[in-house]
């Protein structure tokens, strides 16, 4: 049997495919979003009546668009890496005909650089306290001069700095009165020389003439001493009236310290002449009542402690020269001599090196150390340094000698480097004893004098009282 059916084709019959209506308002998603700092990109979904369109983007935001279909299109956001170290915000709009929408994108801020750990010194630390400095003298039966002068200094150390000044080369206070022309006022502390106590006596130089020394002590002053020990070039030279013929230096002399304990030797004969015209003159003072700073055999180290081996890394002393342990004999050897010549109305004052201002190339000179029982004071000797470089120095030195009270042995201009103000010094933390400024080019200007004399940090001649 054939069956047969018929399809209708009207169209009517079809059915009817309805348009999506266009939205009425405009929509981004998301419309806020948050990037770290190193960027990215953002997928923005948008539904709008008509195309729309991104105004007001940063400049660190770069807008791709994409294909606008039924209404909807995704615009690609690229975030540029946020290099700064402030986070950042932007707002902006998508705008379709009169309709607008708000979007905002905000960025993390770039993550600052960890700072390189600096390597723990272990020769920094606090200052110790006034209870840790020795409240005695390493000289027994010091005099009642010499115990009443240190127990000042003690009693004003850590508070206030005692002004001093080098003389001019030797045996006078010239140095010192052109700081009192300039600011009105006396340095507290005068410090003389024998660097020329070999010179046959003449009449340009007397160091048995004291009135330079009492004249300073009576108007109130503090006495420093200290001594460039000269020695003869070689055995056979006699050294002249006018200073000629001798030196520190130990390149340009044959005179060798380690001698000094060889009896007979040369250099033992110059080394005891010298010691006992100089006990003469110390004696004289401590007639006079007067006690004294004293700084002898300074910088002895010099450059010997550098890590590496090289021609220059030697003392720039003959007193260093031979090594440590013959530097501390020779400063044991005066020591025990002057007591033996009754002296006992001196302070003494060793110098150290430090490290030579860089602990990475330079060793501390710990070894040069002639030991509690022979020292009362640590100084050190700077020249062209910075408020900051002094407190470094000072900290590492007050804790390597804890129960010694820190001086600034020498200071002053290296060159045309001005060395820093004292009161940028102090409120670095460089509690120092005493300042004292070298005469010559070292010496500050005037206007560095007025600025110290004037700071309430200083004591000047006229304060001092013990």
């Amino acid at each position: 049997m054939l069956s047969m059916s018929v399809l209708s084709c009207d169209p009517d019959d079809d059915p009817v495919v309805q348009e999506e209506p266009a939205p009425t308002s405009i929509s981004a998603t998301p419309a806020s979003s948050s990037l770290e700092s190193s960027g990215g990109e953002v997928a923005l979904s948008v539904t709008a009546p008509q195309r729309p369109a991104v105004s007001g983007a940063p400049s660190w935001i770069t807008v791709v668009d994409g294909t606008y279909n039924k209404y909807n299109i995704t615009f690609t956001l690229r975030v540029a890496k946020n290099e700064t170290y402030e986070p950042r915000s932007a707002t902006f709009s998508i705008t379709s005909g009169s309709l607008s929408q708000s979007v905002t994108v905000s960025q993390a801020a770039a993550q600052k650089p960890a700072e390189p750990e600096k390597p723990e010194d272990p020769d920094e630390g606090e200052t110790p306290t006034g209870e840790d400095i020795s409240a005695s003298l390493v000289t027994t039966g010091a005099t009642n001069e010499a115990k009443a002068l240190y127990g000042y200094l003690l009693s004003q150390y850590g508070k206030k700095v005692i002004s001093s000044i080098m003389a001019d080369v030797n045996w006078n206070h010239k140095e010192a009165d052109k700081v009192h022309s300039a600011t009105g006022k006396y340095p507290a502390m005068n410090c003389y020389d024998f660097i020329h106590i070999y010179v046959p006596k003449n009449n340009w130089i007397d160091y048995t003439d004291l009135k330079p020394v009492t004249e300073w002590a009576e108007a109130g002053g503090i006495v420093s001493l200290m001594w460039h020990f000269n020695v003869p070039k070689n055995k056979d030279t006699v050294p002249g009236s006018d200073g000629s013929g001798v030196t520190c230096t130990p390149t340009e002399t044959t005179f060798r310290a380690s001698n000094v304990f060889t009896e007979g030797s040369w250099e033992n004969k110059w080394f005891y002449e010298q010691m006992d015209k100089v006990a003469e003159v110390i004696l004289g003072l401590q007639k006079q009542g007067i006690a004294a700073i004293w700084r002898p055999f300074h910088e002895a180290a010099g450059n010997a402690t550098l890590k590496q081996q090289a021609s220059w890394a030697t003392s720039w002393f003959w007193w260093g020269y031979d090594g440590a342990d013959v530097f501390k004999k020779l400063w044991v050897e005066m020591f025990n001599y002057f007591k033996t010549k009754g002296i006992r109305n001196l302070i003494w004052v060793w110098t150290t090196q430090n490290y030579n201002g860089d602990s990475t190339k330079y060793n501390q000179d710990k070894d040069w150390y002639p030991g509690d029982e022979y020292v009362d004071i640590v100084a050190r000797d700077l020249y062209g340094s910075t408020a900051a470089v002094n407190a470094t120095e000072f900290k590492q030195i007050q804790k390597t000698y804890p129960t010694k009270m820190v001086t600034l042995g020498e200071c002053g201009k290296d060159g045309n480097t001005a060395f820093a103000t004292i009161p940028s010094v102090w409120s670095a933390g460089a509690k120092w004893s005493w300042f004292m400024p070298w005469y010559g080019s070292n010496m500050p200007d005037a206007t560095w004098w007025k600025t110290a004399m004037s700071s309430g940090n200083v004591i000047t001649r006229s304060e001092v009282k013990y």
